[in-house]
């Protein structure tokens, strides 16, 4: 076609020659808006190239990411059961049973052993994609066994959150995990080994107000969300303008609560490093 007549007919194309950009190859970030190939997204560890923001990922990630290879998982078929046959627009049994399907997943946490920079670790991490991260009976139980676990054979421990707080479809039996995993850290504490909370975007509610801010070293993901309860309802309670960042991880260093944040690509080298200087000071005591 002639640029003259491109000029007044336009591009006539016909629909069966046109083609689509197959979906899932782009990423648009959340934060700056820049897109790039999911390619060179997951390359460069989940964050944005242009801006260094933290995309969401979950214990497959994770575990490829910090594990030297080969791990071994903790109670993988460990499920959830509807005790309370809870429902609100669908019922919690039909939630559990679509989250399974969605994400692969049995619940909203994985725990399994392995090295990093060959050194022992057990690591419990959250997926965000199973009903928001909540917590509910199996986060706690399987919290409760990674604990026991690193008690008895003596290996330090990281927990990472993303949550979005206490599994309501749970209701007691969810708060109740609060109370049960922070006990069961300070047996860990009493026997002297190492627990490590890396919190990451978001983590919040029960999760925050129990087992991810207690840790021996507190560690955070950049502008990470950090929370009990969001923003918009601390606003709204106490009728005031919040201040610049508030409740992101930069904040909460600031404050006190993080003993440092730590970006994802310097990970796998700094919970290397935490490893050797607590196995270090364990010999020379």
């Amino acid at each position: 076609m002639g640029w003259f007549k491109r000029l007044t007919s336009g591009i006539q194309t016909s629909t069966r020659n046109k083609k689509e950009a197959p979906e899932g190859v782009w990423y648009k970030c959340n934060q700056c808006s820049e897109t790039v190939l999911r390619k060179d997204l997951r390359e460069n560890l989940y964050k944005c190239p242009n801006c260094n923001y933290h995309e969401r990922i979950g214990s497959h990630e994770y575990f490829e990411l910090l594990f030297d290879g080969n791990f071994e998982e903790f109670a993988p078929k460990m499920e959830a059961v509807d005790m309370l046959e809870f429902s609100d627009l669908k019922s919690y049994k039909d939630r559990l049973k679509a989250a399974r399907k969605k994400t692969g997943l049995t619940d909203a946490i994985r725990v399994a052993r392995g090295k990093v920079n060959r050194r022992p670790i057990i690591v419990a991490c959250m997926d965000f994609s199973f009903i928001g991260g909540s917590m509910g009976s199996v986060v706690g139980e399987k919290i409760a066994v990674a604990i026991d676990e690193a008690r008895k054979s003596r290996t330090p421990l990281l927990i990472i959150s993303k949550t979005g707080g206490a599994r309501m479809m749970e209701a007691a039996f969810s708060l109740m995990q609060m109370a049960k995993t922070s006990v069961k850290l300070s047996q860990l504490a009493k026997a002297g080994v190492p627990y490590f909370s890396l919190m990451t975007d978001p983590t919040t509610g029960g999760v925050t107000a129990s087992y991810a801010m207690l840790g021996d070293i507190n560690l955070a993901e950049p502008e990470a969300l950090i929370a009990f309860a969001g923003p918009r309802v601390v606003k709204e309670t106490i009728k005031k303008e919040l201040p610049d960042g508030f409740q992101t991880s930069e904040f909460l260093l600031e404050h006190g609560f993080l003993d440092f944040i730590i970006d994802r690509g310097d990970l796998k080298e700094q919970i290397g490093d935490l490893l050797y200087l607590f196995e270090s000071a364990r010999q020379g005591a």
